[in-house]
């Protein structure tokens, strides 16, 4: 079990956790999956989408990953970005996405429910919204703002200027957005209320963005998705 500052169920390799500590976490959550086993991806804020099989190692680089077989969950790490989760209505095909605020500009969601539509043909997709900083924590400069703006004009309604250039920001009302205007209306999970909230919630949430400077580090959770 991982100690302070990444007590008591990091998932991450890369945050300087003991090996042996996250091995034992991950070994925890692949029992909660069982028989499916969680693939780890590295993340790197891109629109890639990795099709995962039973024998794809952990380390694959991408940002979304799809699964077509029982034997294998779909896994997103994060610690204020957003995961989100989509499954086919035909149950032939899942897939999660890592969505901070780069992966939406580059239209992340977008290329993931192609994903899953190319791979389970016509149909219904639902999808779920997991926890993220929220609108009351996440402030950015103007160029994030503009950078949504551009693409989309109804995303301004999602900033709240703060001056100086710095907005405050509603990630998980912003990946809806996109999600809409991709055509997927079955939105399920994270509404933007405190109860989400990664940097609000901290004896339910890690967050980069309030432990990182004072801890020096965090720890990560994961959203898994997988076929029974």
């Amino acid at each position: 079990m991982s100690v302070t500052p990444f007590d008591s169920f990091n998932l991450g390799d890369h945050v300087r956790d003991e090996p042996l500590a996250v091995a034992g976490n991950r070994e925890r959550l692949a029992a909660l999956t069982s028989p499916a086993r969680p693939i780890f991806l590295q993340q790197v804020h891109g629109t890639h989408v990795a099709q995962l099989e039973p024998h794809t190692p952990d380390g694959t680089m991408a940002d979304a990953c799809l699964v077509q077989v029982p034997d294998v969950a779909a896994t997103i790490m994060v610690a204020d970005c957003l995961p989100v989760l989509f499954a086919h209505a035909s149950g032939t095909a899942v897939a999660a996405a890592h969505a901070g605020w780069r992966g939406l500009v580059a239209g992340v969601l977008e290329t993931t429910a192609r994903a899953v539509q190319d791979a389970a043909g016509e149909g219904d997709i639902v999808v779920w919204l997991g926890p993220c900083i929220g609108p009351k924590a996440f402030e950015v400069g103007a160029e994030v703002c503009e950078a949504f703006v551009s693409v989309d004009h109804e995303a301004a309604a999602h900033f709240w200027p703060l001056g100086e250039d710095k907005f405050l920001a509603d990630l998980q009302a912003l990946a809806r957005l996109r999600l809409r205007a991709a055509g997927i209306t079955n939105l399920h999970g994270n509404d933007g209320s405190s109860a989400w909230c990664t940097v609000t919630q901290r004896s339910r949430f890690f967050s980069h963005r309030r432990d990182a400077a004072i801890l020096g580090s965090t720890g990560r959770m994961a959203a898994c998705v997988w076929i029974d």
